[in-house]
């Protein structure tokens, strides 16, 4: 007999209920010849529990998995569901191919339970645009997030899919577009977020649901408390349910690596914060932290950085305050691959001072495109002056002249970093604990926090004419 992986959360915070139609969920999809695993009908129950006025119990619901566990598959179900019931659903993802494959998986699935295109439904296939839409039915939208995304549209079912890279600014989009709907409901899946995902969102509707601060809301995972042995068997099938049917020992056994911190997060659902043995340690981080938004003075200085491996930009903030510190905050963290229009519409937006663009990957490209819209030309730094914005950053952090609010994403990525060499003369930039990670997020803060902390010269503020 084959041995399956564990079909219960490891940890779960889920409201009682008499009542869900999580087996008519089930039914319909079977009719496609799938099966649903023990583990997703489970999840399904909770999802679709009504309470005795027939609205979900949970109006929020977010689960975690370790990759390639079929978590999509729970989506699909209830999306599924509420195509057939009627309900109008918007489909959120961090990636457009994630998005698209989202709607080709819940395609297939309704031509093997036999509706036909063109005739039970129709589509849009235009990518990062997606739809389907039932004739007599439902409809259900796919999108890629922006911090704009959203508004102004009405839905039932909000589908936040990446959840890990959820940022803030996206959420002030995205979460009122189901408030006009007589029962609302928003289901967020992920993974455990890496020291360079974006999103904070996702990292705080656990906690709070843990700490049992949230109402309405249910919380479902599967992993570990704490770094653990690679090889334990037992730990793969603890925190992997669909362990003997989606994939096997030997496929986990391939997955090992080098890196055991990764294989934590990625296989073994491990939530990280920190890690002691960081250049700068968590308690040197919390040291500076502000209990509530400081007093801002001044404008905006911006610092954007291409990281080292040509994958990823990031973008931060620095203003002054009133007590003579520095406030950073990071913005995003987002792929090269998906341009810069994001970063110019968010300058285009914001009264700015100084804008610091480092990196060779994209560099000039962003200097031209902030040419074209007459936006402030940016500084690009020498090499010595990105020695010295390290060393100032490391020396205010240390004499507590600088202010951050504990974005989890930005903290990850300062509390597992390392120094590194920068030229023959002691000069330092700084780099991640592990390897596969870039350190983009916080080179942009750092970026941010020198250039507020310099008197550019008046020629360097210029508008292009």
């Amino acid at each position: 007999m084959t041995r399956l992986g564990n079909q219960n959360p490891t940890t779960a915070v889920l409201l009682p209920y008499k009542k869900t139609h999580g087996d008519c969920a089930i039914e319909w999809y079977e009719k496609s010849g799938r099966k649903a695993q023990q583990w997703q009908k489970n999840l399904i129950n909770h999802i679709l529990a009504i309470n005795d006025d027939g609205l979900w119990t949970h109006t929020k619901f977010g689960f975690s998995l370790p990759r390639r566990n079929g978590k999509n598959e729970v989506v699909l179900i209830r999306e599924l569901y509420g195509l057939l019931k009627g309900e109008e659903m918007l489909h959120t993802a961090h990636r457009t191919n994630t998005s698209h494959t989202a709607w080709e998986r819940i395609i297939k699935v309704l031509e093997s339970m036999g509706y036909v295109n063109d005739e039970n439904f129709t589509t849009l296939k235009a990518k990062g645009n997606e739809e389907i839409r039932f004739v007599d039915g439902g409809v259900l939208k796919f999108r890629t997030r922006t911090s704009t995304g959203g508004l102004g549209e009405g839905y039932d079912l909000l589908v936040i899919d990446e959840a890990q890279e959820y940022t803030d600014d996206q959420q002030s989009a995205l979460k009122y577009v189901v408030t006009s709907s007589k029962n609302p409901q928003t289901v967020f899946i992920g993974t455990p977020p890496t020291t360079v995902s974006a999103g904070t969102v996702f990292l705080n509707m656990r906690n709070n649901a843990i700490d049992g601060g949230s109402k309405n809301t249910g919380w479902a995972e599967w992993g570990i408390n704490e770094e653990s042995d690679v090889n334990d068997v037992e730990l793969w099938y603890k925190t992997n349910p669909s362990l003997g049917t989606i994939f096997t020992e030997r496929s986990i056994e391939d997955e090992i690596g080098t890196d055991d911190l990764d294989f934590n997060i990625q296989r073994l659902g491990l939530w990280i914060r920190y890690n002691q043995k960081s250049a700068i340690t968590q308690k040197d981080w919390d040291s500076v932290m502000a209990p509530s938004l400081p007093v801002l003075t001044g404008k905006i200085n911006v610092g954007i950085k291409y990281g080292n491996d040509g994958k990823n930009v990031a973008m931060a903030i620095a203003i002054k305050t009133l007590s003579g510190k520095i406030f950073v905050e990071a913005i995003d963290c987002r792929s090269i691959r998906i341009g810069n229009g994001w970063i110019i519409n968010f300058l285009r937006q914001i009264d700015y001072e100084n804008v610091v663009i480092d990196g060779a990957s994209g560099q000039e490209i962003l200097k031209k495109e902030m040419e074209t819209f007459k936006l402030i030309k940016p500084v690009l730094p020498t090499v010595s002056e990105i020695i010295v914005a390290n060393s100032k950053w490391e020396q205010a952090i240390f004499t507590k002249t600088i202010l951050h609010k504990d974005q989890a994403s930005l903290t990850d990525v300062v509390t597992n970093c390392l120094k590194r060499n920068i030229g023959s003369h002691g000069g330092f930039g700084y780099k991640s604990q592990f390897e596969e990670n870039d350190i983009s997020l916080m080179d942009a803060c750092i970026l941010a926090h020198w250039i507020c902390s310099e008197k550019i010269e008046k020629k360097k503020q210029k508008v292009w004419c």
